[in-house]
């Protein structure tokens, strides 16, 4: 399977991600769960230094598909491959750590990485549909967070599909590297500091923080509604081709679809992130990528309210 950012559901295909909010959300692509098989050398525990090292290895190695993080528990650097990544793509990962090819542990998922561009509540550009994130404000100005693979080049925003009630304009977009963006609203009525949840009901989100390994968490989004599961790998690098690399994302096995990027993640009243993208789907499951929520805040100077 491929990890791939999700495209913007409807007219030309964009990058998109998953994040739910409760006022407007953007449509995202399928993620899909890692399958259990996975291949790891049996060498000595690798340094911090040598991790570091063969991360920089695999970024180098440039194979699409393929997103990694540093387990710390285990010493490991988790490589995990979607279905596009050949056992020949494989191989040259191995080469390319050299030395620290043991340090490897393998991981293959089913699907194909993809940003998603719908969630939470679904919002419209004039290419596609996404999902909004979270609502924010800077002092009396009130803007949504998204996925910044759904804001890269787009103006306006709608909140329906016909594309006549505007939400609002981009105020802000960074992607690759990053993936988030910022919608200025053009009423701040609109703007809703809750998650809608798919069953006619709200989470209250009162405040942001960063997750954890094992932690159990929610998103919503646009196209397959609320879903949870468990937080798998933190400060993930992952490769969505074409030189779209993103880097510092947080790794689930939640599932999500074409349209729940930009999506909300959270845990509890927690803001925690926005779907960025992945492989698989909510039939099969999936592993899903969220940007985190606190870097977003801190590099528009805005906060949940």
């Amino acid at each position: 399977m491929n990890f791939k950012r999700l495209s913007p559901l409807g007219g030309v295909a964009r990058r998109a991600r998953l994040i739910a909010v409760a006022s407007t959300l953007l449509t995202v692509s399928a993620l899909a769960t890692p399958i259990a098989s996975a291949e790891s050398g049996d060498g000595a525990r690798a340094t911090t230094a040598q991790l570091a090292k063969t991360g920089d290895a695999v970024l180098g190695a440039d194979v699409a598909g393929t997103a990694w993080y540093t387990d710390t528990a285990s010493g490991k650097l988790v490589v995990t491959a979607d279905t596009t990544v050949s056992a020949a793509e494989i191989a040259k990962i191995k080469k390319a750590a050299g030395a620290q090819a043991d340090a490897l542990e393998i991981k293959r998922t089913p699907g194909t990485f993809s940003k998603l561009i719908a969630g939470g509540q679904a919002i419209y550009s004039g290419s596609g549909r996404c999902s909004l994130g979270f609502n924010v404000r800077s002092g009396t100005t009130y803007y949504a967070l998204t996925a910044g693979h759904c804001t890269e080049g787009a103006g306006t925003w709608y909140t329906n599909s016909g594309r006549t009630t505007v939400l609002g304009s981009t105020a802000g977009s960074s992607f690759p590297n990053n993936d988030y963006g910022l919608i200025r609203h053009s009423s701040s009525s609109a703007a809703d500091g809750r998650v809608y949840l798919y069953n006619g009901s709200y989470r209250d989100i009162t405040g942001a923080g960063n997750a954890s390994v094992g932690q159990a968490v929610q998103r919503s989004g646009s196209t397959t509604g609320l879903r949870g599961g468990t937080v798998t790998g933190l400060n993930a690098t992952v490769n969505y081709g074409g030189g779209d690399i993103v880097y510092g994302l947080i790794q689930t096995n939640v599932c999500a679809e074409p349209g729940d990027s930009g999506g909300a993640m959270f845990a509890g009243s927690t803001a925690l992130g926005l779907t960025s993208g992945g492989s698989g789907n909510c039939s099969s499951g999936g592993t899903t990528f969220f940007q985190p929520v606190p870097e977003a805040l801190n590099a528009y100077g805005v906060s949940i309210f």
